[in-house]
């Protein structure tokens, strides 16, 4: 039996077969690609069945980073509602298990369109049909009533980007690679001229196409990775997935391959758009948002980059070498700089 690094292979299968109706052992498990936090794998049953679990990554975990409780709340509160998710199956908190807490989901089929590759595999009226998908989607996640799915203590629901912009500071020092005075320089000036905020919602904090599973008619069927959720200001998850969503013509981007630049997509003034239909929301003051979503992505970048050096995700190396990544950390960097510039 070959050794997986992350799993304890007969404690994590005994946990299984306790806690998943229908399992039939043996399991195997394979480590899947993407994320650059979290660990996920897919599992595979005797019959196969296929599961996801999830844990932190192997080291280096920040104190409030990686709760897998928090991750399965989530989830299994979302079953009920318009937002698509995959059927949480169990947690496991119990760290003589699988010396980190876990969590156990179906397996969604369909397609995550991470780079210009997959999208070109992507038919262009897919990639339209996606467009306005990843859209409603992200209407449907802000117009759920947290108090009524049981979500109402996931986190204060006033303040939320004063408290983003400490706690991403204070993660960036934490674990900042080199230093770079204009993380601090577009802070304060972030600071200063924080917008009003209105009615406090879920915020997913890192969606964008790639979270998404999608269907074979390019629609949502599950959306993913939400270690960052909390609650607060929406109108922050409508500027990251802008941030996230190149054009075609854009000279700088913040994903080093990203699957939007490919024809076909909606722009970001379309998906702009289609999300204030979807919602019936309005949107004020959006330069700051996108400011302060370039930002905080450089804040998080710099932080995944400190996990890779410090062998968290598994002894890989960075995602394209080193210097590229520190280059993708230097370019959102320059991108948060000149967005706040623009912020009055």
């Amino acid at each position: 039996m070959d050794h997986i690094r992350g799993i304890q292979h007969d404690a994590v299968s005994a946990w299984f077969e306790a806690h998943v109706p229908g399992v039939a052992l043996p399991l195997t498990f394979e480590l899947m690609a993407g994320g650059h936090s979290n660990l996920t794998f897919k599992v595979a049953d005797a019959h196969g069945q296929c599961y996801v679990l999830r844990r932190p990554p192997l080291y280096q975990v920040l104190a409030t980073a990686h709760d897998m409780g928090r991750e399965h709340k989530i989830i299994a509160a979302l079953t009920d509602t318009d937002v698509p998710v995959p059927r949480a199956f169990g947690l496991c908190e119990d760290e003589s298990v699988n010396e980190r807490p876990f969590y156990v989901m179906d397996f969604v089929d369909g397609k995550v369109v991470r780079s210009r590759r997959h999208a070109v595999a992507l038919a262009p009226d897919r990639r339209r049909a996606a467009s306005q998908s990843i859209a409603q989607t992200l209407a449907h996640i802000h117009a759920v009533d947290v108090d009524e799915v049981g979500l109402g203590d996931l986190g204060r629901k006033e303040d939320y980007i004063a408290r983003q912009l400490r706690r991403w500071l204070r993660q960036f020092e934490e674990s900042k690679t080199q230093d770079r005075p204009q993380i601090q320089e577009v802070h304060d000036h972030l600071v200063a001229r924080i917008p009003d905020q209105g009615e406090a919602g879920i915020v997913h904090g890192d969606y964008r196409l790639d979270n998404c599973i999608l269907g074979e008619q390019g629609q949502v069927v599950a959306v993913l990775d939400w270690e960052l959720c909390t609650l607060g200001d929406r109108n922050a998850d409508v500027a990251q997935l802008l941030v996230y969503w190149a054009e075609p013509d854009d000279l700088e981007v913040a994903l080093d391959d990203p699957p939007t630049a490919e024809s076909g997509f909606a722009s970001r003034a379309e998906m702009f758009d289609l999300y204030l239909e979807a919602s019936g929301r309005d949107i004020d003051s959006f330069d700051f948002y996108m400011a302060f979503g370039y930002w905080k992505l450089a804040c998080i970048l710099e932080g995944v980059y400190s996990r890779y050096v410090g062998g968290a995700m598994g002894d890989k190396a960075p995602p394209q070498g080193a210097e590229s990544f520190v280059a993708r950390v230097d370019t959102l960097v320059d991108m948060a700089t000149s967005a706040a510039e623009q912020v009055a």
